[in-house]
């Protein structure tokens, strides 16, 4: 999808209360997550080391930003997402089962290939994980997070309307989800494209989580790609949302019950990884020395953009965009932030 404005597109907030808007946002839903999933605030880091296996490789293609350090041997990378340290955090921290933690996450994705609407180079999330049993390790619990997630979704989006009543006239977040595997979208829709089956599947269903993605499916391809070393490919999933002024689905989360040793094995294998296995990360998740945890990541400008009726990201977060993107937003009066 290529940048678009809808006809008669107005941002129901002005250029500064869209900026205060987003800050009360952000510390709303926040507050909501951590009090519903048991999370405790963290910092975190921008970069990591190269060779400590603990950056993620998001699908497997995308390139870290990279750089030498004038004090420190090797080369450290801009972070891609946090799964992988948030895991050995939690162990560090000496954190028990059913505590986590939450932090925000900052990335550059130099390989994001079309910068539209939806997609900037610069990410955004809260980032978080928690500790779980091994009985936890099934669907239903899966299930029950992402209800909690979608719940504190719908309580920030209430009051944000309360304090800006603008916001009313959007079509308050449907709080049931629908639960569909990416196996089953396939089989309704074996002619359409992974992307085409979640529109047509959201216009029904306008809160959905799809599951199941990183494997192959019956066709031999996959719904999404996914690093194997993160989640566990049959207990992870998407949150997505119809977007009204946009008429697409929109993305706000990637989650899911994280790999185990075993599941972890057969994953590097399936993808070709099996390099991986002697990275410091990698062995000591394989030797079952760190803690069995769910987590994901939860985009702020997504949900910004999508609680705020926002046409584009580039209207809740500052990032860099092509000419196409800058012209086409000047002639719908679109402030670019």
């Amino acid at each position: 999808m290529e940048c678009k404005i809808p006809e008669h597109y107005k941002s129901l907030l002005g250029v500064y209360d869209t900026q205060k808007a987003i800050s009360l946002l952000k510390r709303l839903f926040a507050d909501e997550l951590a009090a519903s999933l048991n999370l405790y605030r963290v910092s975190a880091p921008l970069f990591v080391e190269k060779d400590s296996g603990l950056n993620d490789n998001l699908n497997g293609t995308e390139r870290p930003v990279e750089f030498d350090m004038l004090r420190a041997e090797g080369k450290a990378q801009v972070v891609q997402s946090l799964a992988k340290w948030k895991r050995l955090a939690l162990k560090r921290y000496n954190f028990y089962p059913g505590k986590g933690i939450y932090t925000d996450m900052n990335a550059i994705r130099r390989d994001e290939d079309v910068l539209d609407n939806l997609h900037s180079i610069y990410v955004d999330q809260w980032d978080w994980e928690k500790i779980i049993l091994s009985e936890n390790r099934n669907i239903d619990y899966l299930k029950s997070t992402v209800m909690a997630i979608v719940k504190a979704m719908c309580d920030t989006q209430s009051t944000m309307c309360s304090i800006y009543p603008q916001l009313s006239v959007l079509k308050p977040m449907d709080p049931e989800v629908s639960f569909v595997s990416a196996q089953a979208l396939e089989d309704a829709w074996p002619d359409k494209a992974p992307k085409e089956r979640e529109k047509l599947y959201l216009k029904d269903h306008p809160t959905t989580f799809i599951m199941g993605i990183g494997g192959k499916l019956k066709s031999g391809q996959r719904h999404d790609g996914r690093a194997p070393d993160y989640d566990d490919w049959k207990l992870n999933g998407d949150i997505l949302v119809w977007h009204e002024p946009l008429g697409c689905a929109l993305e706000l989360s990637s989650m899911g019950i994280r790999v185990d040793p075993e599941s972890l094995s057969c994953q590097l294998t399936e993808a070709g990884r099996d390099a991986w296995r002697s990275l410091p990360y990698h062995k000591m998740l394989l030797n079952g020395e760190l803690p069995l945890t769910i987590g994901g990541g939860i985009g702020q400008s997504r949900l910004s953009m999508y609680l705020l009726g926002k046409a584009h990201i580039g209207e809740v977060q500052a990032s860099v965009w092509d000419e196409n993107t800058k012209s086409e937003c000047r002639q719908h009066g679109v402030m670019l932030l």
